[in-house]
């Protein structure tokens, strides 16, 4: 089923998203984020696809809130949740960081994570309980910092709406160097490949997270929120995540993170 899966996205994406690249206008929707052609054209091609892998309706992006909603209440026993192309301001500008990325979730976990950078060809993947990897590699590809002052963190500032977490953040943070790249599928396939150390976004839609968390733990990494250490038992819709690949690194980023909320 993987491989379907991985086929199906490197068909989007193929015949798409890459032609497309640096050739669409950008249209902004209600909520003030980006979206294109390309968008919904990928968005289409997965709704017509994915069912016939497994016979579970298609939420995606580019869908009103209204059929969002509709579709998360009435499917928890088996949901597909597709983001077209995450990080559309990067498409847009020729910026090479965004990816398309699909998720099968079942009773509100994921169970396969997908997720595709078309210009580098990467094409990270997992199913629980069978590992995660990058174009046929297990991850993680390397050992990653176990000491706090050696970390490269991937940091949203902007979606931190503390006050206070955000302004320590740029200030007293405990971590060697920062990134923010604009794409959050992509943060968290770099974080399961140990390009980054730890993570902390303070509110990811539920297509953000849906592939890259399950990746991510079968990378080995470990998850929590900024409102629970259940990461999985938090609000759906905009879902926070403090997160790291080493658990030792984990509970020291967990605790600095729980002591400057």
């Amino acid at each position: 089923m993987v491989d379907q899966v991985i086929q199906v996205v490197r068909d989007v994406a193929r015949y798409e998203v890459m032609p497309r690249f640096l050739r669409v206008g950008k249209t902004r929707k209600e909520d003030g984020s980006l979206f294109t052609e390309a968008d919904l054209a990928c968005q289409q091609v997965l709704q017509q696809r994915l069912p016939a892998i497994l016979p579970y309706p298609v939420l995606g992006e580019e869908m009103t809130r209204e059929e969002q909603d509709a579709l998360w209440d009435a499917n928890q026993a088996g949901l597909w949740v597709v983001d077209p192309i995450d990080g559309t301001t990067n498409f847009v500008n020729g910026l090479p960081y965004f990816a398309v990325s699909v998720a099968l979730m079942i009773n509100g976990v994921s169970e396969l994570g997908v997720i595709y950078n078309p210009v580098s060809d990467e094409m990270f993947y997992a199913r629980r309980g069978c590992g995660a990897y990058l174009n046929g590699q297990r991850l993680p590809l390397k050992t990653v910092a176990n000491s706090m002052g050696d970390a490269i963190a991937a940091v949203e500032i902007k979606y931190l709406r503390s006050g206070k977490l955000a302004a320590r953040m740029g200030s007293v943070a405990p971590f060697g160097s920062q990134r923010s790249m604009g794409s959050s599928t992509l943060d968290w396939c770099f974080l399961a490949a140990g390009r980054y150390d730890i993570y902390l976004h303070g509110g990811q839609r539920l297509w953000d997270y849906a592939a890259g968390a399950v990746i991510l733990e079968e990378a080995g990494g470990r998850i929590a929120s900024l409102n629970t250490d259940d990461y999985w038992a938090d609000t759906i819709w905009k879902r926070s995540a403090i997160a790291a690949l080493n658990p030792e690194l984990f509970a020291q980023w967990h605790k600095w993170v729980r002591a400057n909320q």
